[in-house]
């Protein structure tokens, strides 16, 4: 019987899955006739121009907020709150960066309390903590595994007894590794993969249940390639896809409980997630195959969690993927 998860050893087998990558990365390095992908012409249709071009940079799993060349925005300064969440308790795994750090600070800003759950980076952690704090909301750190059933109902327990109520849990927190070939995906590589992205899911939804009432909902970070698929992304876009049919089932399986359940589907967002994973020099293009050629930022996904979450928004919407991808026909 293994024993169990701690953040400790999950963060020494994720690095050393991402270093048996780098090794068979590093022998494709020379090799010629890299694609110099511009961006000119890259789509700026939001509230303010964002970054389109990124720095050929490669971070050590699980990668910082902090050590980005180009630090991701996630303030969302032209967003008004209103008291959609007003007095809501909210908790999200992997809200320590990027998406989940982003959907803390607006959240905080529709009137809810914030719990960050977060795995190993206890500096970023604490940052979120100060941005929830900074709009006038309570906040508490988390930190644990997904993949540890004990822990998830801590965590829910925790938060009941911080805030009095636990009204949406958004599950973010994710593991992943491109691979080549199927043949580099071993079974250690696999069930880090699955146990996390998708068994986290389950835990913390099954953890969360008993302090939900009617009126609360679940909300499940998917992925455009979920819905399209990844060449390189093999393992990680298959629990994309299964968060997707997570979230369908759960939402019919809730209905009767007044719960909803819905995803966002993300297309490229700029987060440590993505230099943690891909080698310097495609990250200097990230984002730039998308229809509008550059990466989102995560400010720019967070108002999609608001909607979901809010009963004013969407209390007559369950079972939905939506896609914000930067794409026409992700679906």
């Amino acid at each position: 019987m293994s024993s169990p998860a701690t953040p400790g050893s999950t963060l020494k087998r994720q690095r050393e899955i991402q270093q048996q990558q780098d090794r068979q990365d590093q022998q494709k390095e020379r090799q010629a006739g890299q694609d110099d992908s511009s961006s000119a012409g890259a789509v700026q249709a939001g509230a303010r121009p964002q970054p389109d071009r990124f720095p050929a940079q490669h971070l050590e799993k699980p990668g910082h907020d902090a050590d980005l060349e180009v630090q991701p925005r996630f303030m969302a300064p032209d967003y008004r709150g209103s008291g959609k969440l007003q007095g809501f308790a909210a908790l999200i795994t992997g809200a320590d960066s990027g998406i989940g750090r982003a959907v803390a600070v607006l959240f905080a800003r529709e009137g809810a309390d914030v719990a960050v759950a977060f795995h190993s980076s206890q500096e970023d952690a604490e940052e979120t903590r100060r941005c929830v704090e900074a709009e006038g909301q309570r906040c508490v750190l988390l930190q644990g595994d997904v993949k540890d059933d004990a822990w998830c109902r801590q965590a829910a327990q925790q938060v009941f007894d911080a805030f009095g109520r636990l009204d949406v849990l958004v599950n973010n927190a994710a593991f992943q590794e491109h691979a080549e070939r199927l043949e580099d995906i071993d079974d250690q590589r696999l069930q880090e993969t699955l146990d996390t992205n998708i068994g986290g899911y389950f835990r913390m939804a099954r953890a969360v249940l008993p302090y939900m009432k009617n009126g609360a909902s679940i909300i499940n970070t998917g992925s455009v390639v979920g819905l399209r698929g990844h060449e390189k992304l093999l393992d990680y876009a298959a629990t994309k896809g299964a968060i997707h049919a997570f979230t369908k089932s759960l939402a019919s399986n809730l209905l009767d409980r007044g719960i909803r359940v819905n995803a966002v589907a993300p297309g490229p967002v700029w987060t440590p997630l993505n230099p943690a994973d891909s080698p310097a020099e495609k990250v200097a293009t990230f984002g730039q195959q998308s229809d509008m050629k550059r990466a989102a930022q995560p400010e720019e996904l967070s108002p999609a969690y608001v909607f979901l979450a809010a009963p004013v928004c969407s209390g007559y919407i369950s079972g939905i993927v939506l896609p914000v991808t930067g794409s026409v026909g992700a679906i």
